[in-house]
């Protein structure tokens, strides 16, 4: 049975009089112990979806149908007492904002303690905080601080972004959830920073068997580090399966990220460029919404969602799927 099971969601923002959908009839699965990744551009419902597993979106989205099955349990239904009983400690989330995320009063060592101490079912001794610190430093020399003691000490206005969000993965690994939401965990990092998020990452997720989402617009990382992919463009999944089918994507969406993916085989030649922009959730569609930036979109596409069209290693929500087997 998977640990996570989202059925036919939809998320919806008040915006004056009117409900808008951001998340429109998404469905997806997290197995015990799995790694899948959620890309798409910025504007797409991704990060949207995720807090709504976690339990925390804003003031102006709501659940509107839908189910959020994690090990048993309607997530949906549960009370805010209840979520809290979870939040932090089985699930787990990476935010993208880490700025907005982060106390600007406490120092980080004490922040990340917190997340340990909030998960333990009575007060903790003297003994056991001395044993919280020395599990905290240790996760910031995994996260790569050469000089943890001084970083534990810092207040976030001290680091920089990057430095920032690795304290924000530290805080929602410490606790070993057996769900991490991932929210973008390697934007704006160099790559030896970024290659510590990761491979910790990895690393929960082979001794600990924790599931994580990784949520991207960086589809290299996904098919390096998940075992799935869903790609989601103005709050629909369009196409998804196993990660080594992101090798010959079949959506012409799918197809132009992975076209846009700097590479050495790509030296010396332009990269995909997507024509437009994301639409708006308050643009109206009835049809594919892909569909003014598509190369191959007709009529009929404009008019109507494609249905499902299973694949060997997946499905694609499109008319007229790429069949050539390639990039180009």
């Amino acid at each position: 049975m998977p640990l996570l099971e989202v059925r036919e969601l939809v998320v919806a923002l008040k915006k004056d009089d009117k409900t808008i959908n951001a998340v429109d009839n998404i469905s997806f699965s997290i197995n015990e112990g799995e790694i899948i990744g959620l890309a798409g551009e910025t504007g797409c419902g991704k990060t949207l979806a995720a807090l709504s597993i976690a339990g925390l979106l804003p003031q102006k989205a709501k659940v509107l149908s839908g189910e959020i099955i994690y090990n048993g349990r309607q997530l949906t239904s549960l009370s805010e007492k209840d979520y809290c009983n979870i939040r932090g400690k089985e699930i787990s989330m990476i935010f993208q904002e880490v700025r907005q995320s982060l106390n600007p009063l406490l120092r980080v060592g004490r922040q990340i303690r917190e997340a340990l101490e909030l998960g333990s079912a009575a007060p903790l001794k003297l003994s056991d905080r001395a044993s919280c610190k020395i599990r905290v430093l240790e996760m910031l020399r995994l996260l790569g601080f050469n000089e943890p003691k001084k970083i534990y000490n810092a207040y976030p206005h001290q680091l920089s972004g990057g430095m920032c969000q690795r304290i924000m993965a530290a805080i929602a690994a410490i606790s070993r959830p057996r769900l991490l939401l991932a929210d973008e965990p390697s934007s704006s990092l160099d790559a030896e920073s970024q290659e510590n998020i990761l491979s910790m990452l990895t690393e929960m997720n082979q001794k600990q068997k924790t599931s994580v989402l990784i949520i991207s617009h960086d589809l290299s990382i996904i098919r390096q580090f998940c075992s799935r992919f869903f790609i989601m463009y103005a709050g629909k999944i369009v196409e998804e399966g196993q990660s080594s089918a992101l090798y010959s994507p079949l959506h012409p969406y799918t197809q132009a990220l992975i076209g846009a993916i700097p590479g050495k085989d790509k030296r010396g030649k332009d990269l995909e460029n997507i024509p437009g922009k994301v639409p708006s959730v308050e643009d109206n569609f009835t049809g594919c919404p892909f569909a003014p930036r598509c190369k191959k979109a007709q009529k009929k596409c404009e008019e109507t969602f494609p249905s499902a069209t299973e694949t060997e290693s997946g499905k694609v929500y499109c008319f007229f799927p790429n069949t050539g087997g390639g990039n180009g």
